[in-house]
């Protein structure tokens, strides 16, 4: 479990979240909705200390991050970044950097690291892809790489922003079924969703964003309910059989 309590921060001097607490519960997947520059990104990486939170405290399974060292907060939540480089190194070489954080230098894998990577390309989706290089996949199949990746290093707290961008339809229900998989083992997962639709279908918990603030947390259904998605994105929602979305 992750709860921020009061957090303000940025970067480049710039305050981009404004006093916001925020719990992302275990066994949940919450998406982390809003517009474009909300803050959505920024949240999540303050949340695993990849930006600094100025004021207010987060607390990682109970423990306040400040204290934690960079290996044991590397052990307790792991973090999936939108924008990284394809190294030109196989699925299998990639999966095994998520167990730095259990093992010493030189990096020298033992077999219980090898077992937990390769279950790890199992859960993903990724396994008999374990040989290819990472520029021979495609972006569905690099997303379930760097999953695996996230799940070798062990922690009961993921991190996502936007994984499913720029991925097709197909792509996208896969890596979401496998995020609703891992939440399931009673992990806390968070992930940044533009698609609301996505969102609807598979969170358990939604938080909406405007302006650096949260304006609403609870369920999908309580936030289509509460006006917060209507006032953040400037549209009309209607439920029927599925939640419909038109501009306001």
């Amino acid at each position: 479990m992750i709860e921020a309590k009061n957090i303000s921060g940025g970067y480049d001097g710039k305050e981009i979240i404004h006093g916001l607490s925020f719990e992302i519960p275990d066994g949940k997947l919450t998406a982390v909705v809003g517009p474009n520059g909300c803050g959505k990104s920024t949240l999540l990486k303050m949340l695993c200390a990849a930006v600094p939170v100025k004021t207010g405290q987060v607390f990682i399974d109970g423990k306040e991050m400040k204290a934690l060292g960079a290996k044991p907060l590397a052990r307790s939540v792991s973090f999936l970044n939108q924008n990284r480089d394809t190294p030109e190194i196989s699925v299998a070489r990639l999966v095994l950097h998520g167990r730095f954080p259990w093992i010493g230098y030189p990096r020298t894998y033992r077999q219980e690291d090898q077992d937990i990577a390769e279950n790890a390309m199992r859960k993903a989706g990724i396994f008999e892809k374990r040989g290819f290089m990472m520029s021979r996949l495609s972006g569905g199949e690099r997303q379930k790489a760097y999953i695996a990746m996230n799940l070798a290093q062990s922690t009961g707290n993921l991190l996502l922003d936007e994984p499913t961008t720029f991925l097709d339809i197909s792509s996208q229900l896969e890596l979401m079924n496998i995020l609703a998989a891992i939440k399931a083992e009673n992990k806390a997962v968070a992930a940044v969703v533009h698609d609301l639709r996505l969102a609807f279908e598979f969170a358990d918990m939604m938080a909406v964003m405007r302006e650096g603030t949260l304006t609403f947390a609870g369920s999908p259904e309580e936030a289509a309910a509460s006006g917060s998605l209507e006032d953040a994105f400037g549209i009309k929602i209607k439920r029927g059989e599925q939640y419909l979305f038109r501009m306001a």
